[in-house]
């Protein structure tokens, strides 16, 4: 169906030029829909520019005009053979700084960087105790570690205590030897649930029975804790207590692949070993240089308070939506500092209505339903970005809510739906 088809064009800041499509749809293929020429400047409430990094003009842009004629667009070549430069180390050394970490090592694929190097860290012989909504990366990594797998209620600590106490009692199978390693794998937001990790009690649980921790921070770094250094910062637990911490830079850096900070023996080991470090294209030069830009910019190194600017525009963008959302009578679910939004749909022929309907009135939104949800569960999912302002809110607040009566999608504060989305 076009709402998951939708081409747009150009920067996807604040606003984005969505291509207009027409003709006759089915429910088995849209290659019969067609451009109509049409060119639609629409508010931006679906991409992940959290910080407001992706802009054609200023600074950080600048910076990576410049790298391009000095290095070109890219090496043609693996790390490890002749694609290492200046510009990749140095965004490893400040991610490392940034982290408080040891090490860093960056790959020019976020999937790939969890699909590629969890192979690496285990083997035949450990176990991986899995958050049961962890990305599709995160699974294909597990699956192809040769690894043991157990999964756990969604960001349920009691019950990830029980799958470790288990798993330790009982051992591996046939023989019951002890594992030779637990690898507990989590994610600082969870993307289709717009959830923050409860990472206290993880990392509580992690020490108590020695295990090792692996967080996905692809959308909490840069957009939780006061200075943007993600899940760690926002909870108040020292990086050190995390044993990998793994990102990726499409979100709020606004430019492409992931990262793993962690000890050097772990960092070493993953550059020789690491199918994307031995083998794939290393990270284009320009996409390095914009991350390096704007993580400056977030650390304060331009001399400037553009970043905490940024990171204080978010969090009240984040704030004021979910809390005007749920006031209106949406049923909105997920922690209440996530810049991820999730607004409860249910049906899915509503959600084709409902996401229709928002581009008529010139706002582009991303729905999400089955596989990425269950059947019955389909969503609306918001973004928040630095680049809103509450103007831009604001409108969009208005025709949502006009929606949500069409659409049958507000209701009564008592309602049953109502009160267990806000307990939970």
């Amino acid at each position: 169906m076009d709402l998951f088809a939708r081409p747009i064009t150009g920067v996807p800041g604040a606003y984005v030029n969505v291509l207009i499509q027409s003709g006759h749809e089915t429910s088995v293929t849209t290659r019969s829909l067609k451009q109509t020429g049409e060119v639609r400047r629409c508010l931006n409430l679906g991409s992940y520019n959290y910080l407001g990094f992706a802009e054609k003009q200023g600074p950080v842009a600048d910076a990576v005009e410049n790298s391009i004629r000095i290095l070109g667009n890219s090496t043609c070549s693996s790390r490890l053979e002749m694609g290492n430069t200046t510009v990749h180390r140095e965004l490893e050394k400040l991610m490392s700084e940034f982290l408080g970490k040891e090490d860093c090592i960056t790959f020019g694929m976020g999937y790939a960087t969890n699909s590629t190097t969890i192979p690496c860290i285990c083997s035949r012989g450990d176990l991986i105790i899995s958050d049961m909504l962890n990305h599709a990366s995160i699974i294909v990594g597990c699956r192809s570690s040769g690894a043991s797998i157990k999964v756990f209620k969604h960001n349920d600590p009691a019950h990830l205590e029980q799958v470790v106490r288990k798993a330790i009692i009982e051992g591996q199978p046939r023989t019951h030897r002890p594992w030779n390693k637990i690898l507990i794998v989590v994610e600082g937001i969870y993307s289709m649930e717009g959830e923050i990790l409860k990472l206290p009690e993880i990392v509580e649980i992690k020490n108590r029975y020695k295990c090792y921790l692996y967080v996905d921070e692809a959308h909490s770094i840069g957009a939780l804790g006061p200075t943007g250094r993600g899940v760690c910062e926002y909870w108040g637990v020292d990086t050190k207590e995390v044993d990998i911490l793994m990102g990726t830079f499409t979100k709020s850096f606004a430019s492409a692949g992931g990262y793993m900070c962690a000890d050097k023996t772990v960092i070493n080991h993953l550059r020789m070993n690491a199918f994307s470090s031995a083998a794939d294209v290393a990270m284009p030069v320009p996409l390095a240089q914009q991350i390096i830009s704007s993580l400056s910019v977030i650390m304060g190194k331009d001399g400037s308070s553009n970043g905490k600017k940024r990171l204080d525009d978010l969090h009240r963008n984040t704030v004021y939506f979910r809390t005007r959302l749920t006031e209106l009578g949406f049923i909105i679910i997920g922690s209440p500092d996530s810049p991820v939004i999730p607004l409860m749909v249910f049906n899915p022929c509503k959600m084709t209505v409902f996401s229709r309907m928002c581009l008529e009135k010139n706002i582009a939104v991303v729905m999400a339903s089955y596989p990425a949800t269950e059947v019955e569960l389909c969503r609306a999912r918001f973004c928040m970005s630095a680049g809103h302002t509450i103007e831009d809110l604001d409108y969009a607040l208005e025709i949502i809510s006009e929606i949500g009566d069409l659409c049958f999608l507000r209701y009564p504060k008592d309602d049953y739906l109502v009160v267990n989305s806000t307990n939970n």
